[in-house]
């Protein structure tokens, strides 16, 4: 016998079993958003513990990492509208904000400028000017990494195209002069100096302890993308800050498994070092302090014309409310 049930039962049901707790929208359907990161890095592991630890899942979205090779590329997925998000560093945002595009920054990702300088055993070390007519490898240009040294040698009288050598070499290659006796001293982000380290290497000065806090790698997404989707993403990401503080051990666990081919323990050192070092937020806010610090350096630099105003590239309302989750 067949029993056919009434349209006006039909959407009562479906009326329902909407009421019921648990069954929201968010988790029968989640958004899918998109983000480009600049590259695979140990940096933005707030952003791999999200996606590793269902953080984005439990705020109700399905997040697809993309891998751009370059920070220009991640942000122009942003801005040609084929990603959502893109993570890399704030000046490439404050640029394209200056040129018109209708950007905004919505959480941080690295609060430091995690770079670091490393030198073969035996190197006499006590100030910068120790430096002067030596041998360095560093990363090609364009790099923060490199940016920081020129700047930091300009400071201090050092004309690096004069009384330096500087072997510039791909991003995450410096260690190979060092090891090779071609340069006694190397210009690194992790994991590269951890991996020195391993070699022998001493770390003979860090960039996060000398300029404190410091805008180095933020959220970047259009200023029209769907705000509940915006609010979620930052939601997890704050989340993700969270866990890294309360369990340092689980976050280098993910770490492990999101670069595989790497020696666990050095994964497990650079890990550590960036935490002491505070190069992981404590949140997804961006302070002004943080803002002007990062900034000042582009400007210094040239590629920034102008101080950006902070209210013009950082957008606080999504931060502010994610912070303040229970």
């Amino acid at each position: 016998m067949s029993f056919k049930f009434p349209r006006f039962a039909s959407v009562l049901l479906i009326a329902a079993l909407a009421a019921i707790p648990g069954t929201s929208s968010a988790e029968v359907a989640p958004k899918k958003v998109i983000v480009s990161q600049a590259f695979q890095s140990l940096l933005y592991l707030p952003f791999y513990v999200a996606m590793d630890k269902g953080f984005f899942k439990k705020e109700g979205l399905d997040v697809e990492k993309q891998t751009a090779g370059s920070p220009s590329v991640a942000l122009a997925s942003v801005i040609s509208g084929s990603a959502d998000f893109s993570i890399h560093g704030p000046e490439w945002t404050a640029i394209a904000i200056s040129k018109g595009a209708p950007l905004q920054i919505v959480s941080n990702v690295v609060n430091r400028a995690a770079v670091w300088i490393a030198a073969q055993p035996g190197f006499k070390y006590s100030n910068v000017e120790n430096l002067k007519g030596e041998t360095i490898s560093t990363g090609m240009m364009p790099t923060t990494s490199t940016s920081l040294f020129i700047k930091l040698m300009k400071e201090k009288g050092i004309e690096p195209n004069k009384d330096l050598k500087m072997i510039q070499v791909q991003i995450g290659s410096e260690i190979g002069p060092l090891l090779a006796n071609q340069a006694k001293v190397a210009v690194m982000y992790e994991p590269g100096l951890d991996q020195a380290v391993s070699k022998g290497m001493n770390v003979i000065l860090g960039f996060p302890k000398m300029y404190g806090p410091y805008a180095f790698s933020s959220v970047t997404t259009k200023k029209n993308t769907d705000p509940d989707a915006i609010q979620r993403f930052v939601n997890g990401m704050e989340l993700a800050m969270r866990y890294i503080t309360t369990d340092p051990e689980g976050a280098t666990k993910i770490a492990q498994a999101e670069f595989p081919t790497l020696d666990p323990k050095v994964v497990d050192s650079a890990v550590k070092r960036m935490i002491a070092d505070s190069v992981y937020p404590k949140s997804v806010a961006t302070t002004v302090e943080a803002f002007d610090t990062g900034m000042k350096t582009q400007v210094y630099l040239g590629n920034l014309k102008e101080m950006p105003a902070y209210k013009k590239v950082i957008n606080t309302a999504f931060s502010d409310k994610a912070i303040a989750m229970k």
